[in-house]
This record gives structure tokens, C-alpha cells and sequence, in this order.
């Protein structure tokens, strides 16, 4: 069953760094070749259990007594897409060498390789397992080391190389250029496509969520983006679609519990409801009202919300639905997202602001802001909780469930004003609904939520192969892939024969911008926009423009941003490394 098989897995791969360490930080686990063969590739048991601790690097920076900033989907605070509540020495100018952000990485992301090393070399030396058991093992472990070294040449741009067994602390090697990893990275890929064990995709069953080449093919694609081989990408994603991989036909319930195994899902982060094994994403993203009395860490952004198209598929204007909206201040706008019937003192609070309480309707203030947010893509409902929408949650955290609105200014959660309680009541920001539970049934604890976090699925492959189309010319091939996933949507398909309607693209560079809108209204939460934005080299263009930062909904900051420099499409090899291994060149821009 799917439970049993998740808890498998993880319970497996915590037993195995019980065998290999008594230290609890997993960070000084000790390699895996320093232990005596017979006690961690002895058995096929424990060659399995060995492997599964290569999965279970996956979780490293998973941590529930604060947001660590180092899970996938956290990422999406740096994006054009996402934001959070806090300061962000990234987003404000600020960062150094020294942030944990980088050292943390970098050691969990080697923990990775370090694990997937010792199984590729050991499994063929030490496991009595079977022939074609060992053959997917290896399989599986290459994939998983390609995708540590992914991460890695993601955002360093060249790291060291080391494909052997070796301890941590004898990481000694010069960085290898960029390039060098990708090579890297592409023959592992291969090596795992190429081997007839790894099934091309699980649909059920004991292995469910486990590498197969349909993976291997997608994330193998996935680098070719980056290294702008076009005709091998889409060659790549063509191969996933083979495999048997499609869309999931409905966008809301994809990220339920139930549909964690649709055929849509590539490759998952598998999570159960059990203390350390689960998701996080109720208790950091979730609101006071979400079952668990949850602390909306992360937010969404305004610009995301404003790049939901309208129904018909044109783009949306504030100044369609409130005219002369863009020419107010952010602090005057404030004006149209209060509640009805404001109290006198609540007036005076919201002038005080610097709301222009001019344009104040006392009944129908609400209705008024709310059809903002109506006729829109249906994804916006799916992904965003927006003013005077409602949500299924809780009243005391853990109990009783109850509809609640999300209101401002908050009054009381409770009946019968039942507005949507958040940590952050003097703000009104735009919180999220994909990921996050409601009502008190969909998960035990904040801390532990079942529901899978996917890594890469099919709609991203999609997106990707639109991409790579568009980059050799073939405009109407991206255009039908993006318009796969805008159907899913239930949204009008992009056409070039009518130039009178909103969906009409007109060549290569407007569709450019429209695969890229498209990623972004499809992937929040998902530790996907920042990435790209990155790869596109669009980060600072589309998220430090005037007046950018941590943002309430009528686009009024909190925390502002400030754009560093260039050098921040490429991450600082951490100071620590630098002081422990000083072959390491430090990457330009930063200080040394």
C-alpha cells in the first residue's frame, strides 16, 4: 500500500544512518565506506536500506522547529512569484559568503553525493543482492547523484568533482568548470536510461516513488536547458511522453493526498504523515485559521496574482476592474481591499495608513474588490487565498471546522464574524492554498503533512519542451505544448490567426515571454520560478523593479528590496570551504 511503501522507504533510510553513525546531525554522518561491508552492503536488506539513505538526503534541511530556508518549495521567497514575511539579506543587497544559506547547501547537497558515491562503488564490490536488483540500484543511485550534482551546478556554476567513496573532511579538489559538471551530470543520466532494470515509470506498488528513466529522462532534459541544446531537450521530453507520463486532468485536486501518484508525477519528495517524514508546507505556509495554528512564513507575491490572465485569456489590468488604480499610491489603493462597514476607529486607522478613504463604500467594498478576482484563471483560485475569498479551516487550530473568510482589517476568527485568522493581522498579504490542508482532516500535524512534494512533473516537462521548441524556431510546436497545459487550466489556447483577442502571439519573442508567464503561474510553491529566473537571467529585471519588496496585496512594501549586482546569478562558494580547502576559487563578485 502507499503508505506502507513511503514508510518503508524513509523508516529504511533513517535506519541506515542509525548503522552508519550515533551522531544525530546528519551532516557529520560518517561516510558509508568507513563502515565494515558486512554491516551496511552484507545483505540485499541492507542494500536496499543503503540505497534508500541516498532518497533520504533528499530531506536534508527539513527541520520543524523554524523555517530552515532550505526546503524546494522555500526557494520560491526569492522569486518573482513568492515572498516572505521576514528580511532577506538575498533580496536586500546584503548576503555574504558566510550566510548559512550557502554552507548548508553545500553540505547537504555532497551528503547526497557522498551517499550515492559509496552505493555505485560498493553495491558491485560487496552486495550478494541479485544481478538485476544491483544493476537498479546503481541505476537509481546515479540518477539521484545527477541530481545532487544538478543542484549544485544549478546555482555555483562549477563545483568540485568526486565520483569516488571519500570522507567529507577530505574534500580537498579545485572546483571543476561548469561545463565539466554537466558532463558529469549527462552521463549518469544516461547510464541510468540506458539500463534495462530501471522501469520506465511506477504506477503503484512496493517501489512507487523510486528513480525510473522516465526521471532520468526529464531531469536529463532539464540540463540540456541549461546548456541550450535545444533539439536534445525536446528529444529528452518527447522521451518522457513515451514513457507514459500525461497531465492530470484536474489542477486542484493534483496536489491532494489522494492523486499523488497520478501520471503526471515524474519524481517526488515522498512524504507520510509521520513526525519527521512529512511535509511542511501547512505549517510554513499555512495561516492561524489552517489546522495546526500555522505561521504563513511564506506568502505569494502580487506579481504572480496580477499575471493570472482573465478568463478569455487577456491579460488582466487593475485599471479595467478600478479605474485610475495604477495611478495611486500603493498606500491609497489600500482604499479598496477594506471590509464593509468599517468601525469609525477602523477608518481613522486605515487614513492614518495613508488609504484614500474617499473612494470608501461602506456596503460594498467587498463586492467591489472581490470581482477582482472572479472570471480569472482558475489557477489563481487553486494557488492563492485573495481578499473575501473563503477557506475551509479550523476554529482553536485543531478543531471544529469551520468556513472562514479572509477579511481586513482581521477582527476575531471566531463566529460569527469568522474571518481568516493569520499570523501577520496588521498586514494584509496573499497567502497560500496549494499545499496547505483544510479543515482538520487531511493531515495529523503541521509538522508532518502526507501530501508528496514533486520534484518534477509532466506540466514542466511540457513547459520545458514549449521552451525548447520556441529556441529552434518552431513556434506553432511550443504554442501546442503550452496550450496542453493552459486546457488542463481551463483557459482559451494561445493562436496566431486572430490578433483582435488576448491570446493571440504574434512570433518567437512574444512567446518567449508567454512560456515564461506560463511557468510561473503554474509552478508556485513548488521551488521551480527562482530557478528559472535564474537560468533566464530575468531575476533582477522581473523582481527588484522600483518599489519592489515584500508586498501587501495592493502592492504596498514592507521590507523593500535592493539588487546586489550581477553576481548574484551565481552563488559564493561558502567562506568555510574556502578556509578549509583553499584550492577553491571563489566566484566573481563576491568577496573572498
Amino acid at each position: 500500500m502507499h503508505w506502507n511503501m513511503k514508510k518503508f522507504i524513509w523508516i529504511n533510510a533513517v535506519l541506515v544512518l542509525s548503522l552508519v553513525s550515533c551522531k544525530k546531525d546528519l551532516l557529520d554522518t560518517k561516510p558509508y565506506d568507513q563502515q565494515p561491508a558486512e554491516t551496511m552492503w552484507g545483505t540485499d536488506n541492507l542494500t536496499e536500506v543503503g540505497v534508500n539513505g541516498i532518497y533520504n538526503a533528499l530531506r536534508l534541511g527539513n527541520q520543524t522547529g523554524g523555517a530552515s530556508g532550505l526546503e524546494i518549495y522555500q526557494y520560491d521567497r526569492f522569486a518573482f512569484t513568492g515572498q516572505t514575511r521576514d528580511a532577506e539579506a538575498m533580496l536586500q543587497g546584503t548576503i555574504t559568503p558566510g550566510n548559512a544559506l550557502f554552507s548548508n547547501n553545500w553540505r547537504n547537497l555532497y551528503e547526497g553525493v557522498i551517499r550515492a558515491n559509496d552505493a555505485i562503488t560498493n553495491i558491485p564490490l560487496k552486495s550478494p543482492s541479485t544481478a538485476a536488483r544491483k544493476a537498479r540500484f546503481i541505476a537509481e543511485s546515479k540518477f539521484l547523484r545527477a541530481y545532487f550534482y544538478f543542484r549544485l551546478n544549478q546555482v555555483w556554476k562549477g563545483v568540485p568533482i568526486y565520483l569516488e567513496p571519500v570522507r567529507y573532511d577530505s574534500f580537498m579538489r579545485a572546483r571543476s568548470s561548469e561545463q565539466a559538471v554537466w558532463d558529469v551530470v549527462l552521463k549518469d543520466l544516461t547510464d541510468a536510461i540506458n539500463e534495462p532494470e530501471l522501469p520506465s515509470r511506477y504506477t503503484s506498488g512496493a517501489d512507487y516513488g523510486r528513480a525510473t528513466r522516465g526521471a532520468a529522462f526529464a531531469l536529463r532534459g532539464k540540463v540540456y536547458m541549461y546548456t541550450k541544446n535545444w533539439s536534445k531537450a525536446a528529444a529528452d521530453f518527447d522521451s518522457v511522453r513515451k514513457q507514459g507520463f500525461t497531465l492530470f486532468p484536474n489542477y486542484t485536486q493534483l496536489f491532494k493526498e489522494a492523486n499523488e501518484k497520478a501520471s503526471e508525477m515524474i519524481f517526488s519528495i515522498q512524504n507520510i504523515g509521520v513526525t519527521g517524514l512529512g511535509s511542511t508546507t501547512q505549517w510554513y505556509c499555512g495561516g492561524r485559521s489552517s489546522f495546526g495554528f500555522n505561521w504563513n512564513t511564506y506568502l505569494v507575491s502580487p506579481n504572480l496574482v496580477d499575471l493570472y490572465e482573465k478568463a478569455d485569456g487577456s491579460k488582466f489590468n487593475w485599471d479595467d476592474v478600478l479605474p485610475g488604480y495604477s495611478g495611486m499610491t500603493p498606500a491609497a489603493r489600500q482604499v479598496f481591499f477594506l471590509r464593509d462597514n468599517l468601525t469609525a476607529t477602523e477608518k481613522s486607522a486605515a487614513a492614518a495608513r495613508g488609504a484614500d478613504m474617499s473612494k470608501y463604500l461602506t456596503v460594498g467594498n467587498e463586492a467591489r474588490i472581490k470581482a477582482a478576482y472572479d472570471n480569472r484563471d482558475p489557477r489563481l483560485a487553486a494557488n492563492v487565498i485573495t481578499p473575501y475569498s473563503s477557506f475551509s479551516g479550523v476554529l482553536g487550530g485543531t478543531a471544529n471546522n469551520q468556513t472562514v473568510v479572509s477579511r481586513f482589517p482581521y477582527r476575531a476568527e471566531t463566529a460569527p464574524t469568522l474571518d481568516y485568522r493569520t499570523d501577520t493581522q496588521a498586514f494584509f498579504y496573499y497567502l497560500y492554498r496549494k499545499f496547505v490542508g483544510e479543515n482538520n482532516n487531511e493531515l495529523l500535524d503541521r509538522a508532518f503533512g502526507p501530501i508528496d512534494m514533486p520534484l518534477i512533473r509532466y506540466a514542466d516537462v511540457l513547459l520545458m519542451w514549449a521552451e525548447a521548441l520556441n529556441e529552434l524556431g518552431d513556434v506553432p510546436g511550443a504554442i501546442s505544448k503550452v496550450n496542453e497545459v493552459r486546457a488542463r487550466a481551463g483557459i482559451p489556447n494561445l493562436q496566431q490567426a486572430d490578433n483582435t483577442k488576448g491570446t493571440y502571439v504574434s512570433g518567437q519573442t512574444e512567446m518567449t515571454e508567454r512560456i515564461r508567464n506560463e511557468r510561473r503561474v503554474e509552478f508556485p510553491n513548488e521551488g521551480i520560478n527562482y530557478f528559472d529566473e535564474l537560468r533566464w537571467k530575468t531575476w533582477q529585471s522581473s523582481t527588484f523593479k522600483s518599489g519592489s519588496g515584500v508586498q501587501q496585496v495592493w502592492g504596498q512594501s514592507t521590507v523593500p528590496y535592493t539588487w546586489g549586482g550581477d553576481y548574484l546569478y551565481a552563488w559564493p562558494i561558502p567562506s568555510a570551504e574556502i578556509e578549509r580547502n583553499p584550492a577553491l576559487e571563489q566566484n566573481p563578485g563576491w568577496p573572498k
